[in-house]
């Protein structure tokens, strides 16, 4: 993923500007490898990348979180552990504060609680560093890396965060306090890396991404009945 996103972005930052009309494909799938470099990252978080060896296993997610926008991986893990802990509850720092429960305001207030004025100066001098060492045209940096970075944390929040923890009509039914959406596997691979089969990374966090349809077919006998 890490050899993707890096390979994508390189193209991309160096693309002739007179071929605009590809540009929005391009956003999209840098938006997608965006999200699975962080998909990634929260599977480190996890343990699951390299189950067999731990440095090399959170070596990989720090570095993944770090290309996706400088974020510390010590960090993001505590708090990936306290909504896993206590979801959908005001301990949990994924979740609104029950006043930011609009779409909107939720989504604001869940990317003040994770990005740092520390990060902003970082993106901005390695935006400098790109614009004015490099020759990166600011078009390209704009279309092609920071662009896919804020949509693609639009996807995780709507796909990871909004869809499977927010409260059903008639409250939640578990402790997990989550549920699942009803897409094929293929629908739920392009959505956001199967993170959408939400109860099932809930029952059972220790399994990668890419084993969650198996799991859910396994647990629901098919795709088409939500927790």
């Amino acid at each position: 993923m890490i050899g993707l996103w890096a390979m994508s972005l390189g193209v991309l930052l160096t693309a002739d500007q007179a071929l605009v009309w590809w540009a929005p494909l391009a956003v999209l799938m840098q938006t997608f490898l965006y999200t699975g470099l962080f998909i990634t990252a929260h599977d480190a978080m996890h343990g699951t990348v390299a189950p067999a060896f731990p440095r090399l296993n959170r070596f990989i997610g720090a570095t993944c979180v770090r290309l996706y926008a400088l974020f510390s991986f010590q960090r993001l893990q505590q708090a990936h552990w306290a909504h896993h802990q206590h979801p959908a509850t005001t301990k949990d720092p994924d979740f609104h504060d029950g006043e930011h429960d609009g779409l909107v305001r939720w989504y604001l207030h869940f990317m003040i609680g994770y990005v740092s004025p520390l990060q902003i100066v970082g993106m901005a001098a390695i935006f400098n560093v790109f614009l004015f060492a490099a020759g990166v045209p600011v078009a390209n940096l704009i279309l092609f890396w920071i662009l896919p970075s804020l949509l693609s944390t639009l996807q995780l929040f709507y796909f990871g965060t909004v869809l499977p923890h927010r409260e059903p009509r008639n409250g939640y039914n578990d402790s997990h306090r989550a549920r699942s959406n009803d897409f094929s596997p293929l629908v739920s691979f392009l959505t956001c890396y199967h993170f959408g089969y939400h109860w099932e990374h809930h029952e059972r966090p220790d399994l990668p991404w890419w084993r969650l349809p198996h799991f859910r077919r396994r647990t629901t006998g098919c795709f088409e009945v939500t927790q």
